[in-house]
């Protein structure tokens, strides 16, 4: 039932997101069920199902038996009067339809295979993204594939031949009505005024609230066949809908007034129909063979398993289904056969054509030495006299739940099953019950309660093979309390069942939490844990995730189980608190983070989990304690990033003399593809490929540092410009002036960091520093680095710069380090210093020309590089086309680093899927280079920049957006520099030498702030040494 709005517009059909319902309501028929359904639909919302500002109904049918259209008729009562109030009225107005989008579900009758109804039955799909079975209907969707739309003449329920083959379409099929309704506006205000006419109000609450005689009313066949066009007044008035049956007179008559006033109201609304071509439509009958077709995969190549954990999968059968089942030890299921809601322990054997459902690990043992076949076992939860209970069913495949026909049990018929057990038909029914109501329905067969014991699964199956036993079993079916069918849904206990199914679904989801981090696979966790935490299941979840970092002997697997702790905590906070990104160096948590630096990580893990709970209380403190989480994660991948140190090796050289300068100047870098997939745990979890240059930037290599011995045993740092006397300086004579070596924003931090990594400096030892100076270099050192880049640059410059002070202090110290082994030494430096980051920055600054770096998805973490060759004279054209711009705003990596990592850890679809796609667009791109194709660059620049923006939303500030909108028609691509977020902004122009063109362009538009255009051009020397005079490349 639709409001009115605007229509969509074409990109909105294109990319349809289905309805925003403002109201959903479900009916339900039994009034004990009304509050059950309702919290297990806000449970749904709570998933994020269902939007949160859906208005969400359960409702009572008035009546038992007020029929699909009564219920209708009632519930759009309800969804109305709640938006009248909502809205300010104080009576229900038709008004509020006109905005309003309501959706009714009705639960309709008992169904025999699941106790919460064909509504809440599980059906074997599972949705990746969602924490449990989710079924979509797109009706936008629906109504756009639907390829005729025409007037409806007649509905009929079980046609005779002539009237089906009335209907035949030209291939011989007929259209089959399939459960949906759509009522416009218009349509909706004409039912709804049906309310407060008699005996139509009798439909709703309000009427039997008042004393109206209950009408039993069909959807099809009462308010929507009296809009059919063949249909006549005096036929309609006089016909009574098929689910009603056969009454006397006085009902008749009832109808007959209920029909006439429907006629009156809504006759003359169009009734049309719409077609979905090749379309089907299966209904959930109460045929177990058709319901266990619905839930299986007949040409299917294996078993369909959803929500569940099965330990022996190759013993279930093709074309079987598993749906919510934690299954242990050998379980065979066979062909066609369905397992829902079971925690089983096996040996055991279930054959072809069975359906078994509600049972938990004690009672499976019932199960062991039997195979069952073309059988329905069920266990139920029920309420006898306030007192919680479980009963259990057995029937057969083919058994049928009508009421006529002789019947049969256990796929035999019923004289065949009393021979064979010893049961009679008087303990079925009473003596006076006519033969034609003795049926499945009312057969008193299952026992609910045992005078002595627990009822089990083989109060039922030893029917199957009644033993030799002196009649024991029969005697205590006998001497049980037992029920109907139609009894026992009586006293069905929902609300225990659906929370049976929870629990039940949190305990295999442990399991799935165990075997996806272990076996690190690319699954998203984090609608499980939603569902945990929304669920009131956390703390077994958190337990389990800190079973799995404790145990693991992989630290990506212990650090990714560290970070799904965290996004619980999060979850915990439920948005408020504060930003998940923040500080993590409270003194409570130091204790933990001391254990994992030691490399205990069992007792870290405890650790953790001990502070934890003291930090549960209020959403602030949760946000706090999900910090610390990802910074005891980040403790582990500077252990895993460490291990690079295996490829750093040194040679010694001739000590230079004292005062003697070693300067390092290196070029900057600019990434053309596969950034964020160098950056740590994705180098060594997925494996990284980043294509990057080396570049001058107008004329000039901008990053530098200089180092030299002196005989001060002290060490003299200086950072800033070449030209000394506007440096910062500090001297450090203790050790305790480098305490704040791993504090990124500490003065000096990375030049701290250099002289520790380069081995220097050792910050652990007992000797003071003047005597470590003095005994090993007989005395200090002084080291100076620059960059003529802003800060935030975006072109690599806090790698590349420790890249070239570790190169000048170990050529001061008297050591000659590769390039490459260089490389590995910046990835080292960095963890020191806590930035992390990956290996990109000094692949593209200290490596000469265009290369591709790449890593594998292994530890220890190892860097190779590739030079990439391109045609000649190709690199001064390249240089003619390429420029910067700096765009005026400055960004931390870090920042967007935090958000990169916390999606990568909760592996989010997108994220995994375009981290993928980064590496593989790096050879794409590199393949473009050796064409020396300045077009296909282009496009290979701008699918990277829409690759970084999904990486790190947030990346593309609205200026920066401006300035590539204006820039677009003169250039073949473009791409924030590195992160993004600000910095600089490269581009491929279609002309050459575009400088003061495009600074012309700028110039022009308004609100881009202070911006400013720079030559660029591909260094072809990378990382230089200069000592005294005397250059010296490496």
């Amino acid at each position: 039932m639709p409001g009115r709005g605007r229509k969509p517009t074409l990109t909105e059909m294109e990319q349809p997101k289905g309805v925003d319902w403002t109201v959903i309501i479900l009916t339900c028929q039994y009034k004990d069920s009304v509050e059950v359904f309702q919290k297990e639909l806000e449970i749904r919302q709570k998933r994020e199902q269902i939007p949160a500002r859906t208005l969400l109904l359960a409702v009572e049918d008035p009546e038992v038996r007020v029929g699909s259209g009564g219920a209708t008729l009632n519930a759009l009562l309800v969804a109305a009067e709640h938006l009248s109030a909502r809205a300010g009225f104080t009576v229900v107005t038709s008004d509020v339809l006109h905005s309003a989008w309501i959706l009714i579900l009705h639960m309709g009758r008992d169904f025999p295979f699941d106790d919460c109804g064909r509504a809440f039955t599980c059906l074997p799909v599972e949705n990746r993204q969602a924490p449990v079975e989710a079924v979509v209907c797109n009706l936008d969707c629906l109504l756009d594939i639907m390829s005729h739309r025409g007037f409806v003449l007649d509905i009929y329920y079980q046609g005779t031949k002539a009237e089906i083959q009335q209907c035949a379409k030209p291939d011989g099929r007929v259209p089959l009505v399939s459960g949906i309704a759509f009522f416009s506006v218009e349509t909706a205000e004409h039912l709804l005024a049906t309310h407060v006419s008699p005996p139509l109000d009798a439909c709703t609450y309000m009427g039997l609230d008042s004393g109206a005689r209950p009408v039993q009313l069909s959807l099809f066949f009462d308010i929507l066949l009296c809009m059919a066009r063949n249909v006549r007044r005096e036929d309609f008035l006089v016909g009574r809908p098929p689910e009603m049956g056969q009454g006397d007179v006085d009902v008749a008559d009832y109808l007959h007034g209920a029909r006439a006033e429907l006629w009156r109201e809504l006759r003359d609304q169009p009734l049309t129909l719409a077609y979905v071509p090749d379309g089907s439509y299966s209904y959930m009958t109460n045929s177990a063979s058709e319901f266990l077709h619905s839930l299986t995969f007949p040409g299917a190549p294996g078993a369909q398993i959803v929500h569940s954990q099965v330990e022996e999968r190759q013993l279930l059968g093709t074309g079987s289904s598993v749906v919510s089942c934690l299954l242990e030890g050998p379980v065979q299921l066979g062909p066609g056969s369905v397992l829902q809601h079971c925690h089983l322990r096996g040996p055991i054997h279930i054959g072809t054509g069975c359906f078994v459902s509600g049972l938990d690990a004690a009672q499976s043992e019932a199960l062991h030495g039997l195979e069952l076949r073309d059988l329905i076992l069920q266990g139920h939860h029920m309420q006898l006299h306030g007192s919680p209970g479980r009963a259990f069913t057995l029937t057969g495949r083919l058994d049928s739940w009508e009421r006529q026909g002789t019947g049969t049990y256990l796929n035999m018929s019923w004289s065949e099953f009393f021979q064979k057990t010893g049961i009679r038909d008087w303990d079925l029914w009473d003596p006076d019950m006519p033969p034609t109501e003795r049926c499945l329905l009312s057969a008193r067969l299952f026992p609910v309660l045992h005078r002595s014991r627990a009822l089990g699964p083989q109060d039922m199956l030893w029917m199957l093979d009644p033993q030799d036993d002196g009649g024991k079993a029969l005697r205590a079916w006998r001497t049980s309390w037992r029920l109907s069918w139609e009894q026992l849904q009586q006293c069905l206990d929902r609300a225990a069942t659906l929370a049976s199914r929870r629990d039940l679904f949190f305990r295999q989801a442990q399991h799935k939490v165990r075997r996806v981090l272990e076996a690190r696979q690319d699954l998203s966790l984090r609608p499980l844990i939603r569902a945990a935490v929304h669920e009131g299941c956390p703390g077994p979840l958190m337990a389990t995730l800190d079973q799995v970092a404790a145990g693991a002997g992989d630290p990506g697997v212990a650090a990714r189980a560290l970070a799904c702790v965290a996004d619980v905590l999060g979850c915990m906070a439920e948005g408020r608190g504060g930003l998940r990104s923040g500080p993590a160096a409270n003194p409570e948590w130091v204790q933990p983070f001391s254990y994992l630096e030691c490399g205990d990580l069992a007792g870290g893990v405890e650790a953790l989990a001990q502070e934890r709970d003291k930090w549960l209380s209020r959403p602030a403190l949760l946000v706090r304690a999900a910090r610390h989480y990802e910074g005891a994660g980040q403790i582990l991948i500077r252990q895993a990033v460490m291990s690079a140190q295996h490829f750093v090796s040194m040679e010694p050289v001739e000590l230079p003399v004292p005062g003697q300068w070693v300067v390092a100047e290196c070029p900057a870098r600019v990434d053309f593809s596969g950034g964020w997939s160098d950056t740590p745990p994705l180098a060594y979890e997925l494996g990284g490929a980043v294509l990057g240059l080396a570049v001058r930037v107008d004329g000039r290599r901008p990053i530098g540092a200089r180092a030299r011995r002196i005989p001060e045993p002290e060490l003299r740092l200086a950072v800033g410009p070449q030209q000394d006397k506007m440096a910062m300086k500090i001297v450090c004579w203790s050790l305790d002036d480098l305490q704040d070596y791993c504090q990124p924003h500490a003065p000096g931090a990375l030049l701290k960091a250099a002289f520790i990594c380069a081995g220097i400096v050792s910050i652990h030892s007992k000797l003071p520093l003047s005597e470590q100076l003095l005994c090993t270099f007989g005395g200090g050192f002084e080291l100076h680095t620059w960059s003529e880049l802003p800060h935030g640059s975006g072109l690599g410059t806090s790698s590349i710069l420790a890249g070239a002070a570790l190169a000048a202090l170990q050529r001061a110290a008297g050591r000659a380090v590769g390039t490459e082994a260089l490389i590995h030494a910046v990835l080292h430096l960095e963890q020191v210093l806590t930035t992390g980051g990956g290996w990109q920055d000094q692949v593209g600054g200290l490596m000469p020309g265009i290369k591709v770096g790449r890593s594998r998805a292994q530890l220890p973490l190892k860097v190779e590089v590739e030079e990439i060759t391109v045609p000649a004279s190709f690199v001064q054209k390249l240089n003619d086309h390429l420029l910067l711009v700096y765009t005026g705003k400055t960004r931390l990596a870090r920042n967007l680093l935090q958000d990169v990592l916390r999606s990568w850890y909760a592996r989010l679809p997108d994220v995994v899927q375009n981290a993928h796609n980064l590496v593989q667009h790096t050879e794409a791109c590199a393949e473009a280079f050796r064409q020396g194709s300045l077009p296909l660059l282009g496009q290979c620049l701008t699918s990277y920049w829409e690759q970084k923006k999904l990486m790190a939303p947030g990346c593309e500030p609205l200026a920066v957006r401006h300035m590539m909108d204006v820039l677009a028609p003169h250039v073949h691509g473009q791409s924030l520099a590195g992160a993004g977020g600000g910095g600089f902004l490269y581009l491929l122009t279609k002309e050459p030498r575009q400088k003061e063109a495009l600074e012309a362009v700028l110039a022009k538009t308004e609100g881009l702030g202070n911006y400013s255009v720079h030559l660029v051009e591909v260094d072809t020397q990378g990382l230089s040494l200069k000592l005294l005079g005397t250059e010296t490349s490496t």
